[in-house]
């Protein structure tokens, strides 16, 4: 198993760091202006605005970019993509839901390779060397009807994932299908580091850098620590993938009067000193209202509080047992584009909702649903990952 000593040794050069601000200022830092912020990380369960950890961000007016830091727009979000998202202060919207006006967007996924591996019936598949999980919270791509099923071996993926450092597999909260890339991408955490060679090990890839130059390496590149690398698409002779780019895979937080995380415990000291998906956590003054029984590497975890100096100080923690990021529940609200009255589906943000099963209508029924109508549709994933079963759909005025 890979070492997480420099993620424990982050986690105290942070914390040393909190404190001393915490100290000199007796607050968060909100950015010099005064007005609060807000800053969530986790998978996309719902649109309208969209909903991460819960919070229902307006997304009109961001800046969206994508993790190589391309310029993209609210209409590339999709279901069960992994982002991060900033904005203004916190409040309540015209349905009692925690909100925030988004300043910023950047989602970013954590494999882009070729299938190597699928099977179905034990829902895991291999992509660039990495075992991935599927569960009925993963969502899949709409032109993969089927959904993993229908993954042929050589298919280029793209996954959203949170890496179990635990385990070091990925389960995955979205897959798409890629059919033209000019590089692969991988995020995860280094480990068998050989300087002289220049090459390394992230899961079960082979990865060499001697085409770099010194410059384009991070000064810090260790084993256990998080980096984000693309490939070059043809492995050598020995199966060896060529770095192209690497850059550090750590998260970095800015102070945020609110802060919440979503994702797997990825270094462990205590209930009360633990990283999410890399980003240091203190919980020291935390209230657990699960208790803490059960806190370990690799367990999916909400953490509510502030960033201080890159720590996120939690107020609040909770542990999530199974159903995927917000509990596998998804919610999609906004004017439907498309109506399908046959198949008995219809879009709204490039959602696929399907009203066939047994819906609880409220202020309407099926016979009301027409384009440009504006619904909620609330519910759970489709078994093959690529629609939303409606349970609940609300006509809004």
């Amino acid at each position: 198993m890979v070492s997480l000593s420099s993620s424990l040794r982050r986690f105290g050069a942070a914390a040393l760091v909190l404190l001393g601000v915490v100290a000199g200022c007796g607050g968060v830092d909100s950015g010099g202006t005064g007005a609060p912020t807000t800053f969530a990380s986790g998978a996309i369960t719902g649109f309208g605005s969209i909903i991460v950890t819960g919070i229902h961000f307006d997304d009109r007016s961001a800046s969206v970019r994508d993790g190589d830091g391309n310029a993209r727009s609210r209409d590339d979000l999709r279901l069960g993509m992994t982002v991060e998202a900033r904005g203004g202060g916190l409040f309540l919207d015209a349905d009692g839901n925690d909100a925030s006006t988004a300043t910023s967007i950047v989602f970013a996924s954590a494999i882009v390779g070729p299938v190597e591996a699928n099977d179905p019936a034990a829902r895991t598949l291999t992509v660039l060397g990495q075992a991935v999980d599927v569960d009925a919270s993963t969502v899949f791509d709409d032109a993969l009807p089927g959904g993993q099923a229908a993954l042929a071996l050589g298919d280029v993926v793209e996954v959203y994932a949170n890496l179990d450092v635990a385990s070091g597999r990925y389960a995955a909260t979205r897959i798409d299908a890629r059919r033209a890339v000019a590089s692969y991408r991988l995020r995860g955490i280094v480990a068998d580091l050989d300087t002289a060679s220049r090459t390394f090990s992230i899961g079960g890839a082979r990865i060499g850098y001697a085409a770099l130059a010194a410059t384009a390496v991070p000064p810090a590149l260790a084993d256990g620590n998080f980096v984000r690398v693309a490939l070059a698409i043809v492995a050598d002779a020995d199966g060896m993938w060529s770095a192209i780019r690497i850059d550090d895979g750590a998260p970095r937080v800015d102070d945020r009067d609110h802060a919440e995380l979503e994702g797997l415990i990825s270094a462990f000291t205590s209930a009360t000193q633990f990283s999410v998906d890399g980003t240091p956590v203190d919980a020291r003054n935390a209230q657990f209202p699960d208790g803490t029984a059960g806190f370990a590497l690799g367990r999916r975890v909400e953490v509510e509080g502030r960033a201080v100096a890159g720590v996120v100080v939690a107020t609040r923690v909770r542990l999530e047992d199974g159903g995927g990021p917000g509990g596998g529940l998804f919610d999609v609200r906004g004017a439907i584009a498309s109506l399908d009255t046959s198949a008995r589906t219809f879009v709204v943000r490039n959602v696929v909702v399907s009203y066939a099963g047994t819906v609880d209508f409220r202020d309407g029924s099926a016979a009301d649903l027409a384009v440009g109508r504006e619904v909620e549709a609330r519910g759970t994933l489709s078994s093959d990952g690529t629609r939303l079963l409606a349970t609940r759909i609300d006509f809004r005025h």
